[in-house]
């Protein structure tokens, strides 16, 4: 069997480090070797097992005295921790063992197999403060613990992609997740009309189930936008561009511009320059839950050069040019 590294060399400390130096080297290990941000490499996933169990051995003060008087062979045994071992509390076996592992945008996350055959999740947020794997790894090495107590469901968090409309106007869509192990489950979602990029949807109860009877965490939907063509969303305000004529932008009339709430006619100025802009009051996205207030629109003129010219207006457009460099667009004096 491949020898082990040292635990003290694996997380990069001294073997003087204390308590909170093995947290925060362990820390860094894992964000940087999670499965989640490293998926497809078999080496950054044992790397982050290689830690996890460095962490769990030397973050506690008993295992961690064993382990500096005789190494990673006094854990060999029965109730040990290697990697192969089909033992509880060992990794990668049938009880015990990390199983799954789940994508978070502000952590890590994934559930293990406890000594009593059940599964329990985690979610590890990286708060400064936290107790790293407390909760888990101390039901694990000491038989007993939170699985025997009653306790609310763990939140889970997921990324969804809502189309652009949906995400204007509200309404009913159905989102499927999969999980880890594969499998897929759809929930009917209230979208409210004006929701943003980066908010998040609360569906309470959807998440992890409680332990002896205790109520389910949330599922946590974090909100991304979809696109639509021809239509850039900046808060509640909507940017677009409209083409118009050449003798339109030099003679003024109007100009058919399209919105999220149908076709609307502007009205052009004569001289209007490419690259102007026309407010549109009140044709951006509802405020969240001020259904009255909405942001506006904003129309980028853009000048449409004209293309194929026929003989006859290929010469008018001469005598436009010549007329105005010699009279200022008046005619020779």
């Amino acid at each position: 069997m491949k020898e082990k590294r040292d635990y003290y060399e694996v997380l990069g400390i001294s073997r003087d480090a204390d308590a909170s130096q093995i947290k925060k080297a362990y820390r860094k290990l894992a964000k940087k070797y999670h499965p989640d941000s490293n998926e497809g490499d078999s080496r950054a996933a044992e790397r982050f097992k290689e830690a996890t169990e460095a962490y769990t051995i030397l973050s506690d003060p008993e295992k961690k005295k064993i382990y500096d008087q005789y190494g990673s062979s006094a854990f060999d045994g029965v109730g040990g921790f290697r990697a192969d071992t089909q033992r509880t509390h060992g990794f990668g076996g049938s009880a015990g063992g990390f199983s799954g592992f789940s994508g978070y945008s502000d952590g890590f996350s994934g559930h293990f197999q406890d000594g009593n055959g059940g599964y329990r999740s985690w979610h590890f947020e990286g708060g400064e403060d936290d107790d790293l794997f407390g909760d888990i790894f101390g039901s694990m090495f000491h038989g007993r613990g939170r699985e025997n107590t009653k306790s609310r469901g763990q939140d889970i968090t997921a990324q969804i992609e809502i189309p652009f409309d949906a995400a204007a106007f509200g309404g009913e869509q159905a989102v499927t997740l999969t999980a880890p192990d594969g499998s897929r489950k759809t929930f009917q979602v209230q979208i409210p009309a004006g929701i943003d990029e980066g908010q998040t949807i609360r569906l309470r109860g959807k998440g992890a189930p409680g332990t002896k009877g205790a109520e389910a965490g949330d599922l946590l939907l974090k909100v991304r936008l979809g696109s639509r063509p021809g239509f850039e969303r900046r808060g509640k305000d909507i940017y677009t561009t409209a083409a118009i004529p050449f003798t339109t932008a030099v003679f003024g009339g109007e100009a058919r511009v399209s919105t999220l709430y149908g076709d609307v006619l502007c009205k052009i100025l004569p001289g209007t320059q490419s690259g102007s802009r026309i407010r549109l009051s009140g044709k951006g996205i509802v405020s969240s839950g001020v259904s009255s207030v909405r942001g506006d629109q904003y129309v980028s003129i853009q000048i449409a050069v004209p293309e194929n010219l026929n003989r006859e207006a290929a010469q008018k457009l001469h005598e436009f040019e010549a007329a105005c460099r010699t009279g200022n667009g008046r005619g020779a004096a």
